[in-house]
């Protein structure tokens, strides 16, 4: 998170929540978990998010999105003071994953892409950038809300298993 720039596909401007409040929006709610703002959430949020899309061809980009997005939470934000805490959602819509993690807020401060200077820290929002379709981020109170998205195969697909015969291996 920073007070620089938004990156080209996150202009601060973004879809609503995952699921509105009347149950549309096209998005199902597949999860959602609020951890405290340390350290050891990261890995918290990584399981949660492989458990989830066990056998997805998308898992891994957003095991390691969700990683970064939760790291940068728990350093740059009010997540990671006393009490803070972090939010992870994934949704799933017709063709799309959506991961959305939402930390206490950085006194104005947005996620952005910073320059490549060769460092070695600083490249969470790059790898957010070059894994997922799309990301941005929105404004929800203090809190900032930065959401990524991923291809997905379509619901009825989800359903089957990864060789495409419905779970239990059966036509």
């Amino acid at each position: 998170m920073g007070d620089g720039p938004g990156g080209d596909r996150a202009d601060g401007g973004s879809p609503g929540p995952a699921v509105a409040a009347d149950g549309r929006g096209g998005l199902v709610v597949l999860g959602e978990i609020t951890l405290p703002g340390v350290r050891r959430s990261v890995g918290y949020a990584r399981s949660f998010v492989r458990d989830l899309l066990a056998g997805s061809p998308a898992a891994d980009d957003l095991v390691t999105v969700v990683s970064e997005t939760v790291a940068n939470a728990v350093t740059h934000t009010a997540s990671g003071r006393d009490g803070g805490r972090v939010s992870v959602v994934l949704a799933a819509g017709p063709g799309v994953y959506r991961l959305e993690v939402a930390d206490d807020g950085a006194a104005g401060g947005r996620p952005y892409v910073k320059a490549e200077v060769g460092a070695e820290t600083g490249r969470g929002m790059r790898i957010v950038d070059g894994l997922a379709s799309r990301w941005g981020y929105r404004a929800d109170g203090a809190r900032t809300v930065v959401w990524a998205e991923f291809p997905a195969p379509a619901a009825e697909d989800r359903r089957r298993g990864r060789d495409g015969l419905p779970e239990g291996g059966a036509r």
